[in-house]
């Protein structure tokens, strides 16, 4: 009895295999019976998508990469040593930093970071634009034919209703980094939109890159961003060195000056008694002798303090290796164009096939039902 429902159930699992291969055969055949009508979409699919590829602006990207600083247990070796020969402590200056490589991309991103790049002077690769980077981005921004007609009713509307608004105050054209009008915000945002900041968390290689419509302008904007965002990083890291030098140097100034004073006391008092011998012109010149003493002891404290000062930002001052410098790219970076034909004939020919399988038979079935 088991052998037979065995027998049975195999039986029944041909049948619906068979079966399976009949339907995917006779689908094919539909398929294939409207090759044309398939071909006939791919065709348009490959007109619309060259429209579209040669309608969308090219746009360039220029890439920088930075090496990270080496951060050797002997930076301060040579340094530590003189300091410590001259009983100066130059501190910890090889611990962690409070600015790690991970918070550069919020860095670039940063408000007051992209407004400090709106006045800087670009100029297009054939010499038509030379204008500021904010007058650029506001004025000389292709868009596809498309985005214009799209957004023609909403600038209507917007003209239309600015007609029952107050008109806002005008104000007196400088940046207010606290308060940005709509416009700068805009273009903050677009600006942002254009930078990129990626750090490899394993080597620290950090890549900068520029997206812009020009090539000349976006190799020139990445050079910039790059200076900027090491001069950023320089003063971050030197900032409480370099206020500690110029409390130094002004302790050295007025250690110098007292010094000079007591030398010329003492100078004087010595011209104006060569020839007294009396005890008291003795204790004078003691007690002036020791105050110029004590006044080029300090002098001389202060100014090998100083020297360790220097050296302590010149040593703590960050140094970058550009691995790969900003080039002018001859290739636009996007868009695309095989991938968006690809892409357009691909959606077409699986429109097709649904169109031929599903919908026009389900419209079919539908109408006769009607």
């Amino acid at each position: 009895m088991k052998e037979e429902l065995k027998t049975q159930q195999g039986i029944e699992s041909t049948q619906g295999i068979e079966e399976q291969e009949i339907d995917l055969i006779e689908l094919a055949h539909k398929v294939w019976d409207e090759k044309k009508l398939i071909f006939k979409w791919c065709g348009i699919a490959v007109v619309v998508g060259l429209i579209v590829a040669f309608s969308i602006p090219k746009e360039f990207s220029t890439s920088v990469t930075l090496a990270p600083e080496s951060k050797g247990k002997s930076s301060m070796g040579n340094m530590g040593a003189l300091a410590a020969m001259a009983g100066i402590n130059l501190g910890g200056s090889s611990g962690e930093d409070a600015l790690s490589p991970e918070l550069y991309p919020d860095i670039v991103s940063s408000t007051p970071f992209l407004i400090e790049l709106f006045e800087i002077p670009v100029q297009s690769a054939d010499g038509k634009i030379n204008t500021t980077l904010y007058n650029y981005l506001d004025e000389h921004q292709r868009s596809p034919w498309w985005g214009t007609v799209i957004s023609a009713p909403f600038k209507l509307l917007g003209w239309g209703m600015s007609l029952f608004r107050e008109k806002p105050e005008e104000g007196d054209g400088k940046l207010n980094p606290f308060c940005l009008t709509q416009d700068e915000s805009n273009i903050a945002k677009a600006l942002s939109d254009r930078i990129s900041v990626s750090v490899d968390k394993k080597t620290g290689v950090t890549t900068l890159s520029v997206m812009m419509q020009d090539p000349l302008i976006s190799a020139t904007m990445t050079d910039t961003v790059m200076v900027r965002l090491q001069n950023y990083i320089t003063d971050y890291r030197t900032n409480k060195a370099r206020n500690d030098l110029g409390f130094t140097e002004k302790l050295y100034e007025e250690a110098k000056t007292n010094y000079h004073l007591a030398q010329q006391k003492y100078a004087s008092y010595i011209d104006g008694n060569m020839n007294v011998v009396l005890q008291s012109y003795r204790t004078e010149q003691e007690r002036l002798q020791n105050e110029m003493n004590l006044a080029y002891s300090l002098y001389n404290q202060v100014a090998q303090q100083l020297q360790m000062a220097k050296a302590k930002v010149q040593e703590i001052t960050p140094v970058y290796t550009v691995v790969q410098p900003a080039t002018v790219p001859l290739r636009a970076a996007k868009p695309s164009k095989p991938m968006i034909l690809i892409g357009f004939v691909f959606l077409a020919g699986v429109a097709s096939v649904g169109w031929i399988l599903f919908i026009k038979d389900f419209i079919a079935n539908w109408r006769n039902k009607k």
